[in-house]
């Protein structure tokens, strides 16, 4: 079995490869392969998606990478557990509204817009640390209760269109999306492998997951 972080230049993946590769050590779960192959990807057992910078760039560089049909084959025919993180969340959506009308892969009914408060004191980007709250059960956040912290830098999040693909979001003035799933896909808007204890059991719970 094999776990591959997808490397399409848009992210520093060392942080993500060592919280992978170290909860899977610890949970017997197999590999961990950072890869831009396409046959790697079309072989793995699970995905994960990261992601830095702007949507429209981070849409660009995966659809240049070559790999979106390979990562499109895994989990939409083979059922393949998927994590996006991050922007590899937002892509997730519908559709970007950072910049430019930027069309996402599709998976999650949302669009991602800019952070918007009426409090003056809340800054946008949304960075550093913020209380969970779950607003359904899923077996990535299984141990994991509201006021859990979580690590975040973002200014756009995801406006999510059906309530049952929303998992869990945080508060900055408004509410804001954390955590989206549907089926074997999960997306992350903050950073599992910087959110201390809670993010690791969250990557082991997702080496686990079987849905």
């Amino acid at each position: 079995m094999h776990t591959a972080i997808i490397d399409y230049d848009s992210g520093n993946l060392h942080s993500a490869h060592k919280a992978f590769q170290k909860m899977a050590l610890e949970s017997d779960s197999g590999e961990v392969i950072v890869t831009s192959d396409a046959d790697v990807v079309a072989k793995a057992d699970r995905v994960v998606l990261p992601g830095d910078g702007a949507f429209p760039a981070c849409k660009a560089a995966l659809d240049a990478s070559g790999l979106r049909e390979a990562i499109t084959d895994a989990v939409q025919r083979r059922g393949v557990p998927f994590m996006g993180i991050c922007v590899g969340m937002q892509l997730l959506a519908r559709e970007g509204l950072e910049y430019t009308p930027t069309p996402g892969l599709g998976w999650i009914d949302g669009k991602v817009q800019e952070i918007t408060s009426e409090d003056p004191a809340l800054k946008v980007p949304h960075m550093g640390w913020n209380d969970l709250v779950i607003d359904q059960a899923h077996p990535v956040l299984n141990g994991i209760a509201s006021g859990e912290h979580a690590y975040f830098v973002h200014s756009y999040h995801m406006a999510v269109c059906k309530s049952d693909q929303l998992v869990a979001h945080v508060e900055y003035g408004a509410p804001v999306t954390a955590v989206v799933a549907r089926d074997s896909v999960i997306g992350l808007q903050f950073h599992p492998e910087k959110s201390s204890l809670a993010g690791l059991k969250m990557i082991a719970n997702f080496l686990a997951w079987r849905p």
